[in-house]
């Protein structure tokens, strides 16, 4: 799938206005994700070795769902630090995350789940979404980022994909 810069500098502004910061330079070290190094709440981006644009906004839900203490410990493989347990519902949380993002910036899903990405799955991921299955915003409601259809209601908002805080606090 090709890229423009503008589906980049989309994610990006829409990045940085939740209060990550994204810095653009040379990684010289090996990563998780090709051309991104999560480093203590911040997006490191090599334009040279990013793969899939998509994966700023994956990359970004790791950083945004954390628990902010553990933001400051992040760095390359953003699982590493926390327990098996933790890392799972942060990794289910940052795919619907990616997902509400996608549809907030009118991104084609298949942007962010691509086929080199989520274990053969990606398709799967944008057919659940897509066809209104709620996949993981239970955790996400949990943290207080979304609701489902009725505590939307309840609570007169949107329900999931829209998004009520992008940032944990």
């Amino acid at each position: 799938m090709p890229y423009t810069a503008d589906i980049i500098t989309t994610m990006v502004q829409f990045i940085e206005s939740i209060g990550i910061p994204v810095v653009f330079e040379t990684i010289n070290e090996p990563t998780f994700v090709p051309g991104i190094l999560v480093n203590k709440g911040t997006l490191i981006v090599d334009r040279k070795q990013l793969s899939y644009p998509g994966d700023l906004l994956h990359e970004a839900g790791h950083i945004a769902v954390a628990i902010p203490a553990d933001r400051q410990l992040m760095h390359g493989d953003v699982g590493a630090i926390s327990e098996k347990g933790k890392a799972d519902g942060e990794e289910m949380m940052a795919i619907a995350w990616s997902y509400a993002a996608c549809v907030y910036l009118g991104i084609d899903p298949a942007v962010v789940f691509h086929s080199a990405g989520y274990k053969g799955a990606a398709d799967w991921y944008i057919e659940q979404y897509t066809s209104g299955t709620m996949l993981y915003v239970p955790v996400l409601q949990w943290a207080g980022f979304c609701y489902d259809a009725a505590a939307a209601a309840n609570n007169g908002v949107q329900p999931f994909p829209h998004m009520i805080r992008w940032m944990r606090a």
